[in-house]
Formats: C-alpha cells, sequence, structure tokens
C-alpha cells in the first residue's frame, strides 16, 4: 500500500479559506488518482474531489464546485486541497486516498481506494 498523509487542517470561520496536503512517505503520487473524501459525525463519508494522473483532470462533488480546488505538485509529491468561502457543513475529517490505477471516475465510492490517510479535523465556526 501507498503510505499517505494528510495535513493542514484546522479551524476556519465562515467565508475562511483552508488548504489541505496530501502527501506519501518515500514516493511519489504522480502515477495515483488522488481523492478528498469527508466525514461528518453521524454521516456516511463522502467523496469530495478527485485529480486523475497524467491529465490531471479534476473533478468534484456538487457541494464543493466553485469553492473547492484540487491540484498536484509533482516536484513536491503533494496534492493540494484548496477550500474558499468555507461553511458550517464543511466541517468534518478529511482524508485523502489514492487509486492505483490512475482514474476518477466512480470517485464517490470509497472501495475503489486502496490507500487512506489517517484523516485531518476541519472545523469551520465562528
Amino acid at each position: 500500500q501507498l503510505p499517505v498523509a494528510e495535513s493542514g487542517g484546522g479551524l476556519v470561520q465562515p467565508g475562511g479559506s483552508l488548504r489541505l496536503a496530501c502527501a506519501a512517505s518515500g514516493s511519489t503520487l504522480f502515477p495515483y488518482a488522488i481523492a478528498w473524501f469527508r466525514q461528518a459525525p453521524g454521516k456516511e463519508r463522502e467523496g469530495v474531489s478527485c485529480i486523475s494522473s497524467g491529465s490531471n483532470k479534476t473533478y468534484y462533488v456538487d457541494a464543493v464546485k466553485g469553492r473547492f480546488t484540487t491540484s498536484r505538485d509533482n516536484a513536491k509529491s503533494t496534492v493540494f486541497l484548496q477550500m474558499d468561502k468555507m461553511k458550517p457543513e464543511d466541517t468534518a475529517v478529511y482524508y485523502c486516498a489514492a487509486d492505483f490505477l490512475g482514474f476518477c471516475s466512480g470517485f464517490g465510492a470509497a472501495e475503489k481506494f486502496a490507500s487512506w490517510g489517517q484523516g485531518t479535523q476541519v472545523t469551520v465556526s465562528s
């Protein structure tokens, strides 16, 4: 498995911004599709975004379109999730996950992704 880890979570006010990072220890993320999921208390894990390998095509769930942006820095072997105009309903534990086939099709299905990070807490509150 690919050991991935998230960083950058924290507390932010409504309307504010936060940037999460996903990195792999001792490896590159270049060949993999990387998705971001989130799970709020009492709710199912939800696929938020995905960036494919190669073309770096991005995909988003409707709830975050126009507010969240995922990008890849191959030199740093890191995938970012830039979250702007944040809302209280964005509060959740955020996870990054890697798909070894490199494609984002069906990224909402958690079982598609073989490697997962431990998660980072994001809280949007005034």
